[in-house]
């Protein structure tokens, strides 16, 4: 897959599929899965954005509309995540000729740790795209998502945006050069996730995140980060359970989620087979074996939160191989 993630270096024909106007939606994520900071992530197939994006006479990228976002988003296409990254697309395949109106609707929360940004950063892209007739690679829109992302939070990571992009569960073995790698996957594997009505700004999360570790806590992370893998392409959801152990960000981001341990308890006593937070937080997952497991740890979870005065929203999914797809 490496070897396609690079610019277009030829412009895109001025020829097109005949579309005038496309709706996508592209899926939420799970960042770091515990042990692997920056490098791991996998798409579920709720919650998730959508863009209708319509051409226009007038070259350039307009946004008509936002929803969901309470407000928060910027309308400005020189600020919003995903006009800046469509902007980029059509530099690289030489169409700046194009003009497209973005209407942008938010169905998952901001902030929640569940790639908010790259959802709606992905779903754009793959509208331009669709909407273009461009049949290469889809894997030529990573550089330009990780665009957005770096105008979202500060920091142009992957473990995101690519998930969402290509589906299923993903690695970023490198992001110098960039090579991204997509793993196979227990496909009885269920995830219960749980966002609390808490503010984790993905900026203040990074920010508290030790710089330096000791040799101790790197190589006990490392032999996580290979038992998941391993865990993974061998099917054994035991294994995949015992690698999934953070000595390195969970300790310190964990105390900007209420009552995070609490909560691991309960979903391990319940039967979740690992626990943990969702990206940079304040959302939490735990792997389960079944549906019936992921909802009943869902609804405990929500339970307790509300009984501390805590809201929460709940979703149950089994990892989304599709990644984003164009509806209606």
């Amino acid at each position: 897959m490496s070897n396609d993630i690079q610019d277009l270096k030829q412009p895109l024909a001025k020829a097109n599929a005949g579309l005038d106007s496309v709706h996508v939606f592209a899926p939420a994520t799970v960042a770091n899965v515990v042990c692997g900071f920056d490098v791991l992530g996998f798409a579920v197939n709720e919650p998730g954005d959508e863009v209708v994006m319509r051409r226009t006479n007038k070259p350039g990228i307009s946004i008509s509309k936002i929803t969901g976002d309470n407000g928060r988003l910027p309308m400005d296409p020189a600020k919003n995540t995903v006009s800046v990254s469509v902007e980029h697309y059509l530099k690289s395949v030489g169409r700046l000729d194009v003009g497209v109106d973005i209407e942008l609707h938010k169905k998952m929360p901001i902030g929640s740790g569940l790639g908010s940004s790259s959802a709606s950063t992905v779903a754009g892209l793959y509208a331009i795209k669709t909407l273009l007739g461009d049949d290469s690679n889809p894997a030529k829109l990573l550089p330009f998502a990780m665009k957005g992302e770096e105008l979202a939070c500060g920091h142009g990571h992957a473990d995101n945006v690519a998930p969402a992009l290509f589906g299923g569960f993903v690695l970023i073995r490198s992001y110098e050069p960039l090579d991204v790698v997509r793993l196979p996957h227990p496909k009885d594997l269920w995830c219960a996730i749980v966002f609390p009505d808490v503010d984790v700004p993905t900026r203040e999360a990074r920010q508290i995140i030790r710089n330096k570790i000791n040799m101790k806590d790197a190589v006990t992370q490392w032999g996580n980060i290979a038992g998941l893998v391993s865990g993974l392409f061998m099917q054994d959801i035991d294994l995949i359970g015992r690698s999934m152990q953070d000595v390195l960000v969970e300790p310190v981001r964990s105390m900007l989620i209420p009552d995070f341990y609490e909560m691991r308890k309960m979903a391990m006593d319940l039967g979740a087979v690992s626990f943990g937070i969702s990206g940079s937080g304040p959302s939490v997952f735990a792997f389960t074996r079944d549906e019936q497991t992921a909802r009943l740890i869902t609804g405990k979870l929500k339970q307790h939160l509300n009984s501390i005065k805590i809201g929460a929203n709940t979703y149950v999914s089994t990892i989304n191989d599709a990644g984003p797809r164009v509806i209606g």
